[in-house]
């Protein structure tokens, strides 16, 4: 029996990473207005985790925190949580009922803002139909303390991903900007020279002309 209990173990592990792995959605998406996305949670208590980053907004000069707001819409439409004005944000919930949850970004700047979601459904399959085996008790509290692990190092790592590229977005808006305020400012040096000499050029002009009468 402990033999077939530790033949077990590895496969239920490999069985709940593989399903695991089709509960973590990532997109990526360009906002204009409006947009909402809808997912299942199939089981009430489930854990839901969010995270958004605004990576960018389309406008060269363009480089501030604008912000959208965050709404988490429940089953029967009513509304569980929300965020406003925030260029990034991480949350999770515990879902009070399973079924069609909806997530809304709203864009109140006027530019079409790139954005980057995640959102992940943390449930353990296996705890319901095993629950009073005492082989397996151990065994889904390894598999869930793993899940969540596993899943922190992947939310973590594609929120910073997200964050280092929204920075360097940044900073390359703001170096273009620089640059651009800088040639401006050599080109109205230049042309102001240019209206010194020949300020200049005419005085001498007209007083060499005075002088000759």
């Amino acid at each position: 029996m402990a033999s077939s209990v530790l033949w077990a173990g590895p496969f239920v592990v490999l069985c709940f990473l593989l399903l695991n792995l089709q509960l973590v959605l990532g997109i990526r998406f360009v906002i204009d207005r409006e947009e909402c996305f809808s997912h299942t949670v199939p089981y009430e208590g489930d854990t839901v985790h969010t995270s958004f980053v605004v990576i960018k907004a389309d406008s060269s000069w363009h480089y501030g925190e604008y912000g959208v707001d965050f709404v988490v819409k429940g089953p029967t439409g009513e509304q569980v949580h929300d965020e406003r004005d925030k260029s990034e944000g991480k949350h999770e919930l515990v879902a009070y009922r399973r079924g069609l949850y909806q997530f809304c970004f709203y864009n109140k700047s006027p530019y079409h803002e790139t954005i980057d979601f995640d959102v992940h459904v943390g449930h353990i399959p296996y705890y319901e139909q095993h629950a009073k085996d005492d082989h397996f008790d151990p065994l889904l509290q390894q598999i869930s303390k793993l899940e969540e692990a596993l899943y922190s190092v992947q939310f973590e790592q594609h929120w910073l991903e997200a964050q280092t590229e929204r920075q360097t977005i940044i900073n390359a808006a703001m170096s273009r900007r620089v640059i651009h305020k800088a040639l401006f400012e050599s080109i109205a040096l230049v042309g102001v020279s240019f209206l010194q000499v020949y300020l200049l050029r005419r005085l001498f002009e007209r007083k060499l002309g005075n002088s000759r009468v």
